[in-house]
């Protein structure tokens, strides 16, 4: 069985001003799980542990979903927080340029697996790029600095860099004391790439 995900992969120049922006904030508070560069990607759905045969089924729909999707823009813009800075789970860079397009391609995603038997997703998918989660609201009370949540909301508007989204990658995550792992399985170009 392997643990698995559907994303969209940054190119480098987009990952080097996200990665730097995280470590910019790192030392503000240590209530937050950073994550790591290579592991930086827009998660379009999340397949948890699955067998070959139903990755081959996965890898279909993505081939399905792509062949009717040109290449488009991306912008990552901003830094917010869900549910909020009060109480935040996971710190994100928004989508700003791309957003339709990005949540279309989502969308086509979630009903090709949704028609090949995989799980839907009960929540509502909202385009971001997972920087950081806070898994014990206690010692975000107690630890984040209130440099750290004026830090956020200064980032608010802050760009991070445009790039071409044109493929989409079937991505493998292991799990190690370290944290997770991930590496690619696959990739299908998006159609006219």
């Amino acid at each position: 069985m392997t643990r698995a995900f559907i994303a969209v992969c940054l190119d480098e120049p987009t990952r080097a001003a996200v990665a730097a922006e995280i470590e910019r904030l790192r030392p503000l508070s240590r209530a937050v799980a950073w994550v790591p560069s290579p592991n930086l990607h827009l998660t379009l759905k999340f397949l948890g542990e699955q067998s070959d045969a139903r990755l081959a089924e996965a890898l279909l729909g993505i081939e399905e979903v792509a062949a009717g999707r040109a290449p488009f823009a991306l912008t990552l813009h901003g830094l917010g927080a869900f549910p909020g800075l009060e109480r935040p789970r996971i710190l994100w860079v928004g989508v700003a340029e791309g957003a339709l397009p990005i949540r279309a391609l989502q969308s086509g995603v979630e009903s090709a697996l949704e028609h090949r038997q995989f799980t839907p997703e009960s929540r509502p998918w909202h385009p971001h790029l997972t920087i950081g989660r806070v898994f014990d609201p206690r010692r975000w009370r107690r630890d984040a600095s209130p440099a750290l949540r004026e830090s956020i909301a200064h980032a608010a508007t802050m760009p991070f860099g445009t790039f071409e989204v044109s493929r989409v990658a079937l991505m493998r995550s292991d799990l190690q004391p370290s944290g997770a792992r991930y590496s690619e399985l696959h990739s299908v170009s998006l159609a006219g790439t």
